[in-house]
């Protein structure tokens, strides 16, 4: 019963940051159900995938009714990820399952950098409505693609190539990427359930609870502002990547490399700010030289 309710419990955390950050749902779900609800791990990811495409697919609404959801992106990167998220699935029964989890969890870490670095920003340059067709297709099956092997929504991948590749707003990117991940989902879980069993009664108690937890994400995401969003997507997916990753290897050589990777993360951090402050002030000071240069021609 205790295992029950801290699983319950941790359900509506997933759907928060579903509802919230745009992800973070499997790389919740999956170390949820394997070490709180004790399911092997395989039938741990093929559940994960229900609870995380139910509970997008909900999730979205709030998004949608503020106008936060790029449909056409969305449904394009969905359409091709699914693709690729089915193959991944079935391909997924041939892996042996630490080698999946440690995949995963190195992909989060590597992500995660990417998405404290930040975006370079690029002057003049609007930001889109859509992004190109043809650079939507190839992103979504090559996610959809690692999605399905390792069992994710896709959210800790869809919002950094949302966000970082195609300029997207932050909390537009949150919302599109539901779209992504509740499509990709579910062509991950029918790539499973040919070789995996669902325990159905868990799964549909777990997914009413994270979709209550997205609900309550959602209204939240549009009052959280855009960089305090992506610096606390990135900084959540390397304390989940760095647990998932430590739980895979020895205590003592986990240990070592969780915080070998914490440093170069947070090096990455510091060294991604410390170039944005430097491009900030060489455009300050143009805007200066600039401004001086119009004072002496008047």
């Amino acid at each position: 019963m205790t295992a029950l309710v801290l699983t319950l419990a941790g359900a509506v955390l997933i759907g928060v940051s579903l509802g919230l950050l745009g992800g973070g749902g499997s790389i919740l779900a999956v170390p949820l159900l394997v070490y709180v609800a004790g399911l092997p791990a395989k039938e741990a990811i093929a559940t994960s995938l229900l609870v995380v495409g139910a509970t997008s697919a909900v999730g979205v609404l709030p998004h949608a009714r503020a106008h936060r959801v790029r449909w056409r992106t969305g449904l394009i990167f969905g359409a091709a990820g699914m693709t690729g998220a089915y193959a991944g699935g079935r391909l997924a029964g041939f892996v042996p399952a630490g080698v999946l989890l440690t995949a995963f969890a190195l992909m989060m870490l590597a992500t995660a950098a990417a998405m404290i670095r930040g975006r370079r920003p690029v002057e003049g340059r609007p930001t889109p409505r859509e992004l190109p067709t043809l650079r939507v297709i190839l992103d979504g099956v090559v996610v959809g693609l690692v999605t399905g092997l390792v069992g994710a929504g896709g959210g800790f991948l869809v919002v950094p190539a949302l966000a970082l590749l195609g300029g997207l707003p932050m909390p537009v990117a949150v919302g599109t990427s539901l779209v992504v991940i509740a499509m990709k989902s579910f062509a991950g879980l029918a790539g499973y359930l040919s070789s995996v069993r669902i325990d159905w009664t868990l799964a549909a108690a777990v997914t009413v609870a994270a979709i209550v937890g997205s609900l309550l994400g959602g209204r939240l995401a549009g009052r959280i502002p855009e960089h305090v969003l992506r610096l606390s997507f990135g900084w959540f997916v390397v304390a989940m990547g760095g647990f998932v990753l430590a739980r895979q290897l020895p205590p003592l050589a986990g240990l070592g490399l969780v915080i070998l990777v914490a440093a170069g993360t947070v090096t990455v951090a510091v060294w991604g700010r410390r170039r944005r402050g430097h491009s900030g002030q060489q455009r300050l000071g143009r805007a200066v030289r600039q401004r001086v240069g119009t004072g002496v021609e008047r």
